[in-house]
């Protein structure tokens, strides 16, 4: 077991692996250099080296190749991965549907004034066959798992790493705590498609809006929205 003092000495020395990545543009598949390289360039234990490693390499950041041409090797971060673990992290924290509310409704109406300022016609074909789909869907009979797509796709047309992320966190956790509301409350597969009706009616009016250029009209809407999904519990 690394002692102490060696393991936050491995915390620095990943912290400025990590400071080394981004400073090099964060270029996936490069390499930073052998492990004898590294070492010597940071000045610390092979032990030492090898929890930092281990530090990064569980953080996404970078994975040790073995062999001729080998070394540290900067890697793409999982988003799913991340997206997990903060809504594993939120479930544990005992995050209230307020709470909830309050952060998604602001990040969401951030996105939907940036999706309309930079709105192409290929955002424009995203958002129709996202509303397509889930009509398909609800047509089927599906009334759960899909509903948040219409969101992501608003979040990603934003154009914002930060947006895109937490409104797909958020509106995961919101869904999960929804159904599991209606799982132990018992609600009936009616109830449930008739609020996936009402929910897909409010999708066409909040994609109408950005079409139309007019966020105003398109963040009023996307309020009502949630507050009517705050309402279901």
């Amino acid at each position: 077991m690394t002692d102490k003092p060696n393991q936050r000495l491995a915390e620095k020395v990943a912290e400025q692996i990590e400071k080394d990545i981004i400073s090099g543009g964060w270029v996936t598949g490069s390499v930073l250099g052998s492990a004898s390289e590294l070492i010597e360039r940071y000045s610390v234990s092979r032990a030492v080296f090898r929890e930092a490693v281990r530090l990064v390499e569980y953080q996404q950041m970078a994975t040790m190749r073995r062999g001729p041409g080998g070394g540290l090797v900067v890697t793409e971060p999982d988003p799913g991965v991340v997206r997990n673990a903060a809504r594993v992290y939120l479930r544990h924290a005992e995050v209230t549907r307020e709470q909830l509310f309050e952060a998604r409704t602001a990040l969401e109406l951030a996105g939907i004034v940036q999706a309309t300022e930079n709105l192409t016609e290929s955002g424009i074909v995203l958002l129709k066959d996202a509303l397509r789909v889930e009509e398909k869907f609800i047509e089927q009979g599906v009334t759960r798992g899909h509903a948040r797509n219409l969101h992501r796709v608003i979040a990603e047309l934003a154009e914002n790493p930060a947006i895109t992320l937490f409104v797909e966190v958020l509106t995961q956790l919101d869904q999960e705590i929804v159904q599991q509301e209606w799982d132990t409350g018992g609600a009936d597969s009616e109830g449930q498609h008739e609020a996936a009706v009402e929910s897909h009616e409010a999708h066409r009016a909040i994609v109408a809006a950005i079409i139309a250029g007019d966020a105003p009209l398109g963040q009023y809407r996307m309020r009502r929205h949630l507050q009517a999904i705050a309402r279901l519990l």
